[in-house]
């Protein structure tokens, strides 16, 4: 039997080449999305697609509800989704714990399975400031990983593979499309239209409309502006 790994996929460029890089690494892949009431559930449908085109072995969506709380561009309908630019601190699109929530689920998921590797798109070179992005928090989940489930007690530990991790947006792309990605079939925009059209204007469009620039790729993506 080939070895499984469960793979976050947000139906976005970096989660999408994840995927490949897993499959081209010999892994069964089993992907996991989740609609948690993000504004922009079009990254749901990408989700799929990406799933079937790469021959993931099983996808699952899992709903939870963040809209509970907000606290988040992203899930909260009163805050608006701003344009990109330079800001400090950790901005407004922010969902938190968003990635700490996710790996939970994906542990759980990779346990049942027997899989020892998830993967997740995490980026800390072209990426948005977000905390549960960055590799010390990566590295601690791990940890945390092994010790919340049997891998304590039967002397084995879970790999939180984020591959993407040093890559700029750029290098991403090129890895991608080496890997046969079709990037037309994913979406990043925070605030796209009811169309699916993305906006171009916000932090993700923006990494991606220079990231496409800079690989010298053309861009697939669909906007409205």
């Amino acid at each position: 039997m080939n070895k499984r790994a469960v793979i976050l996929l947000s139906g976005g460029l970096d989660s999408a080449t994840v995927l490949a890089i897993a499959r081209s690494e010999g892994f069964d892949c089993y992907t996991m999305s989740f609609d948690y009431g993000q504004r922009h559930r079009c990254e749901l449908e990408a989700a799929g697609r990406i799933a079937a085109a790469l021959g993931a072995a099983k996808h699952n969506t899992v709903k939870i509800d963040l809209r509970q709380w907000g606290g988040s561009a992203l899930t909260d309908d009163a805050l608006a989704v701003p344009d990109a630019e330079d800001s400090h601190g950790i901005p407004i699109t922010y969902v938190p714990a968003r990635n700490l929530i996710f790996l939970s689920f994906a542990t759980a998921w990779a346990e049942v399975l027997g899989a020892r590797d998830i993967f997740i798109g995490v980026n800390s070179i072209d990426y948005s400031g977000y905390p549960d992005c960055r590799p010390k928090f990566i590295e601690s989940f791990q940890e945390t990983a092994r010790l919340g489930t049997c891998a304590v007690d039967e002397g084995w530990h879970y790999s939180i593979n984020a591959p993407l991790q040093n890559l700029s947006k750029a290098e991403i792309i090129r890895r991608g499309v080496a890997l046969g990605v079709d990037y037309g079939l994913t979406t990043s925009c925070y605030n796209p239209d009811s169309e699916g059209r993305s906006c171009g204007k916000c932090a993700s469009c923006s990494l991606r409309i220079a990231g496409f620039r800079e690989a010298g790729v053309p861009d697939p993506t669909r906007y409205h502006r």
